[in-house]
């Protein structure tokens, strides 16, 4: 992995992503902090780092499509695809409503989703894991085989039990200390 890249990513997160005041988590724990990864993948650089770096974790699983519940996993699954595109690796994304969809195909998974590819489950931030859990259970309604979670920043509050539970190997780029950290040098 490409030290300079990740340094650079971290400092985005840092910079354009980590708010400290109390708010409720999706989780619907009470935080602190907050870290809204999506201001830094909708930059141009952003999105570019992440789905460079995020991809070489992806890789290494052999993952063939990856995706999540909409809109956490948006923006990072788009990232690795066109990191995929761009190294030639046969990766395809898809997203997971939190309803069967009431038009068109009225489809609960959107996108480039076949049950015979080996599948990972992804989110830009994880506490618990309740919405990759969520997503994946519908994943394997569908027919596929879930084998790993894959997040841009843990929050190490319990998700990497509740997937060890559900039989999924975990992979992350960064903690939320390690943001922290950064993005407070004098305080850390």
């Amino acid at each position: 992995m490409n030290s300079n890249e990740r340094d650079e990513l971290l400092q985005l997160l840092a910079r354009e992503s980590y708010f400290e005041r109390e708010l409720t988590l999706a989780s619907g724990r009470a935080s602190n902090y907050y870290i809204d990864c999506k201001r830094t993948l909708y930059l141009p650089r952003g999105a570019h780092l992440a789905g460079e770096l995020m991809l070489e974790l992806v890789r290494a699983e052999r993952i063939e499509q990856i995706g999540g519940m909409a809109a956490g996993a948006l923006p990072v699954t788009d990232a690795i695809v066109g990191a995929a595109w761009r190294h030639s690796y046969d990766l395809t994304g898809f997203f997971v409503r939190k309803e069967l969809k009431a038009h068109g195909l009225q489809q609960q998974i959107e996108g480039a989703f076949r049950k015979d590819r080996s599948t990972g489950v992804i989110d830009d931030t994880i506490t618990t894991g309740g919405s990759s859990l969520q997503a994946v259970a519908a994943m394997r309604a569908a027919g596929a085989a879930v084998t790993h979670a894959f997040a841009l920043v843990e929050r190490g509050e319990g998700a990497a039990k509740a997937f060890a539970d559900a039989g999924l190997g975990y992979r992350y780029l960064f903690t939320a200390e390690q943001v922290r950290a950064a993005a407070r040098p004098g305080r850390a």
